[in-house]
């Protein structure tokens, strides 16, 4: 819809300049539409007038009416007018919105889906360190890449999903002695007095305490009894990281969240892109070495400080693999890379950033998005977290208590800017005030009137059958206004990645639905006030279920 009276507007603004003899750049880009406030009239709004009225030495509202004066409305647009001090709002024609309705209808679940080739895109999400279980605050990452996933791929792009598995450093050393530490407690014949050794020689602090680590260590007793030699700590190291992983695909194949690839970090040293990556920095100048270690002028791209990638011991750091690690995905040809991170990340930024451009490549191609902190609420109260003393709230708890479908609308209520307040009773809750419950309802409610529909014999839905009405109420105009903005949204999310703007627009579709629902009678009306209603009512069904689909939430028929 905003595409539309973008074009149009675009071409006027294009003729106006012409005739100004004026060199303004009005493309698409520079000409922007946006969704006007609930209290002002229109379906659409700009506010260009008021950006270009001081370059071309007029008053804005006079620049709206020279603009207006070269706008063809075609069969888009009833009418626009000129507001405050020189806004243009525009008002979409009836015809066309009834025409929008029927090639939603025929369209159904490909209704929003553009099928021209828009890119090769590599989001890479989750990506949470093979030595527990998800948390409460993966989850949200999770949410997050796979809708945006399915929304880049709806809007015609190239997706591929990937997990970074960091099974690299000291985290992966200490996951190995915590494992043996549970062994020994569990079954303390178990191990030698060299592996015993081993773990002892790690700090306490740095033993993970989480209770999961006893499961872990009682399948690996399981699949390796004392018999089995040799072993020491990198053999208790890969079983547990295998064990945790495999725990981490269960959990996220019951979030709905599958990835179409798992790259270790490990290969990136087996096939050394490591060494390769500070070779190429190397050539570019890019390095220095300096008190014994090797370091990154990451400085002179805009970091605060510059970085080291290997240590006095020669041990690579960190920021060494996840230099060669982008460094591999923009080799692999992808158009543009997306990272989400947890908020706790927020000082790589700049230094992944600054790598990126070092190497070669467009740091404008990669987008790091960061989500902030969730927090659980039960009964007012809320829940402690503590990933310290290993009591933490897994993500398989939550799902296991509040389901799916309440926990993936949940998360993608707000833009991972905002701080995410999680309400576990809220998610529950069989009522109106749960958002997610109240848009399943809606669904459900439509779906139930075509089966009242066809018990009376017509519940059939002909898209191109249905005859519009001489006047439309406002409350059905609401709806289709609603309704052709569905491919808007799914734009903004895009720009912005951020899937909170299909659960805003599902939630207002749904307020829609009940004020026509308590105004328009469907059935029982003359035969085509009828048919046109019940087109409408399936057109609010097939949205819902295609914004609830991106979410990956289930939308019922009866509830």
């Amino acid at each position: 819809m905003k595409d539309q009276i973008r074009a149009a507007l675009t071409a006027a603004c294009r003729l106006w300049a012409a005739e100004q003899k004026s060199d303004l750049p009005f493309d698409d880009s520079a000409v922007l539409v946006e969704t006007p406030p609930p209290n002002i009239p229109g379906d659409a709004a700009s506010s260009l007038p008021l950006a270009v009225a001081k370059t071309v030495k007029k008053p804005p509202r006079q620049v709206a009416q020279e603009i207006l004066a070269h706008l063809s409305a075609g069969p888009l647009l009833e009418k626009a007018e000129i507001a405050g001090p020189g806004f243009l709002n525009f008002f979409l024609h009836p015809s066309w919105l009834l025409m929008e309705l029927r090639s939603l209808l025929r369209q159904r679940s490909d209704y929003g889906r553009l099928r021209d080739p828009a890119g090769k895109i590599l989001i890479e999400f989750v990506s949470a360190n093979p030595n527990g279980p998800l948390h409460v605050g993966h989850g949200r990452g999770a949410a997050l890449g796979d809708a945006l996933a399915r929304i880049f791929r709806h809007r015609g792009y190239d997706v591929t999903t990937e997990y970074y598995v960091n099974n690299i450093g000291n985290q992966m050393e200490n996951l190995g002695a915590s494992v043996m530490s549970r062994i020994d407690e569990l079954d303390p014949g178990c191990l030698d007095e060299v592996e015993r050794a081993a773990y002892r020689a790690k700090k306490p602090e740095d033993l993970y305490k989480g209770a999961y680590l006893i499961g872990v260590a009682r399948e690996i007793l399981r699949r390796s009894p004392a018999a089995s030699r040799p072993r020491g700590l990198a053999f208790f190291r890969d079983a547990g990281q295998e064990l945790i992983l495999q725990g981490i695909k269960k959990d996220l194949a019951s979030f709905g969240v599958t990835h179409d690839s798992w790259y270790p970090e490990s290969r990136l040293y087996d096939e050394k892109r490591v060494e390769e990556s500070l070779v190429a920095l190397r050539g570019t100048g890019d390095l220095k070495d300096e008190d014994g270690a090797l370091w990154f002028l990451s400085t002179k791209y805009g970091d605060d400080k510059d970085r080291v990638l290997m240590r006095r011991d020669e041990r690579p750091t960190y920021f060494a693999s996840d230099i060669a690690y982008h460094h591999e995905k923009f080799r692999r040809g992808f158009d543009r890379l997306v990272d989400i991170w947890g908020t706790d990340h927020h000082g790589y930024v700049a230094r992944v950033k600054a790598a990126v451009q070092a190497l070669g490549h467009d740091p404008s191609r990669l987008s790091i998005l960061l989500y902030q902190l969730v927090s659980l609420v039960r009964g007012g109260k809320p829940v402690v977290m503590s990933t310290r003393s290993g009591e933490f709230v897994t993500l398989e708890e939550v799902v296991a208590e509040v389901g799916k479908d309440a926990c993936r609308f949940f998360y993608a209520l707000r833009g991972p800017n905002s701080p995410l307040e999680f309400d576990l009773e809220l998610a529950k809750r069989q009522a109106s005030e749960n958002p997610v419950f109240y848009v399943k309802y809606v669904h459900a409610r439509c779906a139930s009137l075509f089966r009242e529909a066809e018990k009376r014999g017509g519940g059939a839905v002909d898209p191109a059958a249905f005859r519009p009405p001489t006047r439309l109420e406002k409350e059905e105009r609401a709806l289709l206004v609603r309704l052709a903005g569905f491919s808007d949204v799914l734009d903004q999310c895009l720009a912005d990645l951020s899937p909170h703007h299909v659960t805003d627009y599902l939630l207002k579709l749904s307020g829609d639905y009940h004020r026509f629902y308590e105004t328009c009678r469907v059935l029982g009306e003359a035969p085509d006030v009828t048919a046109f209603r019940l087109a409408l009512v399936d057109g609010v069904r097939t949205v819902i279920k295609n914004g609830l689909g991106l979410l990956s939430i289930d939308a019922p028929e009866e509830m």
